[in-house]
């Protein structure tokens, strides 16, 4: 089933039921609280960004790895609970970014341990009005203790989102299924406030 579509019966939206859903096995319950380390991450915006030196309010999504058209998922992908759906993840914060904005928003990332040049074709196939940032040496998954999965010898990052003020990170959403809700939930959580 790698690469292909997992929809619901001519539909065209994805069929979660097809794949296993994470479990919350506590890996990220130390991370709310935590102050942001200074580390260093390229940016598909150039340069380099420090999550801890942005101000204000940051939504920073994390995902595992996009796939790139024509090019085959790792083996067994679609059985790796939580690996799926690093796409529809990505689209549904671009699609709700001017509503992040309208919460007080100030900045959105996504972040993966990919290079930032393959980061850059996703931006640019999938119109991100945001920057993706790479941890593709893992440094900050290995500062903040963040879970991982192993694929083909590569660490990757688990699925998850950061609502962070300041550099502390106020709000975890640990484990993420469907990958599609994340930013809807993300948005619930900040009009709660």
């Amino acid at each position: 089933m790698a690469n292909q579509p997992f929809t619901g019966a001519g539909t065209g939206a994805p069929d979660w039921s097809m794949i296993p859903a994470p479990q919350d096995d506590g890996a990220a319950d130390h991370l709310t609280g935590m102050v942001l380390p200074n580390v260093a991450l390229a940016s598909t915006d150039g340069g380099t960004i420090a999550l801890s030196d942005v101000a204000g309010r940051v939504v920073v999504y994390i995902y595992p790895m996009t796939g790139q058209p024509n090019t085959a998922l790792p083996e067994g992908w679609d059985d790796i609970p939580g690996a799926r759906g690093c796409t529809p993840q990505s689209c549904a914060f671009r699609d709700h970014f001017d509503e992040l904005k309208a919460l007080g928003v100030t900045q959105v990332f996504g972040l993966s341990a990919q290079d930032t040049d393959y980061q850059r074709e996703v931006v640019a196939r999938l119109h991100l009005p945001f920057p993706v940032l790479s941890d593709a040496e893992g440094a900050l998954r290995r500062a903040m203790a963040l879970p991982a999965i192993e694929v083909e010898g590569r660490a990757l990052l688990c699925r998850m989102a950061w609502v962070v003020e300041d550099g502390v990170i106020v709000k975890v959403f640990y484990p993420v299924f469907p990958p599609d809700q994340n930013a809807a939930d993300v948005m619930a959580w900040l009009r709660a406030l």
